[in-house]
């Protein structure tokens, strides 16, 4: 069997629980012992009930109890941990960079999608990532381990900076915690080196991000927040997959 083919085929289960970490997770509901049940009429939902994306087309997207439409992100996450485990297929030398790079790109899926809609880096995700960042590091490259574990320290006081000099300069946050915390998480992962070009991108993604608000008609600017986790993952998520060094670009004197 091709080392790719676990984690594919596993990638929209794991994405039904992705799903269900998103829901109930800013919300401090229970996530691994609670009964899975619609959310309308509180039914609990059986095994062949919660079978990603197929129980979604046979009950035509509608709670087999009371009818109620089942909430499309739900399938859009089970979609999306497919489409990322497909798109780690694409570059993984063996297994262990297979499901390591899968878990890296579900667990920023979760967290740039809570960041969305709730302003919000959970503990619960971005210290955990930290530390599978160190372990990666150590089974992929134990010789780069201190390197890394710099990284993350590095990426924390790096934050950590900006967020109160923010405060104290304007008297308010611009960035929270959690951010720091995921900037740390990117340093374990991807070295310290590579902190300078995750800032770059982050900052253009989230450019891009404003732009397209903007776009849409969302007032962007002045007191309106936006989230910066979305383009912060997506910075850890291209450079962990195409090794991209900008390093030219943000540090020219080097050349």
């Amino acid at each position: 069997m091709p080392f790719w083919l676990p984690p594919i085929i596993a990638a929209p289960f794991i994405g039904s629980f992705v799903a269900l970490l998103i829901r109930r997770l800013p919300l401090g509901r229970p996530v691994v012992f609670a009964r899975s049940a619609c959310e309308t009429c509180g039914a609990v939902l059986r095994p062949w009930d919660m079978v990603p994306l197929l129980s979604l087309l046979l009950l035509r997207g509608r709670c087999r109890h009371c009818g109620a439409r089942v909430a499309l992100a739900h399938a859009a996450v089970e979609i999306a941990c497919l489409v990322i485990a497909a798109w780690v297929a694409q570059g993984a030398d063996g297994p262990a960079e297979m499901w390591l790079g899968c878990a890296l790109g579900w667990t920023l899926l979760a967290l740039a999608w809570i960041d969305w809609e709730h302003m919000l880096l959970p503990d619960a995700l971005t210290l955990p990532l930290l530390l599978a960042g160190l372990a990666a590091s150590l089974v992929l490259d134990p010789e780069e381990l201190a390197v890394h574990a710099g990284g993350a320290a590095l990426g924390y006081l790096i934050f950590r900076g900006i967020e109160i000099g923010y405060r104290r300069l304007r008297g308010r946050d611009g960035l929270g915690g959690g951010d720091a915390k995921l900037a740390a998480a990117a340093g374990a992962w991807l070295g310290a080196a590579a902190l300078p070009t995750v800032i770059f991108l982050a900052a253009v993604s989230g450019l891009v991000m404003a732009l397209g608000l903007r776009v849409s008609g969302r007032k962007v600017g002045g007191e309106v927040k936006l989230p910066f986790g979305p383009p912060l993952c997506t910075a850890i998520w291209i450079i962990w997959l195409y090794d991209i060094d900008l390093g030219w670009l943000v540090a020219p004197d080097r050349f």
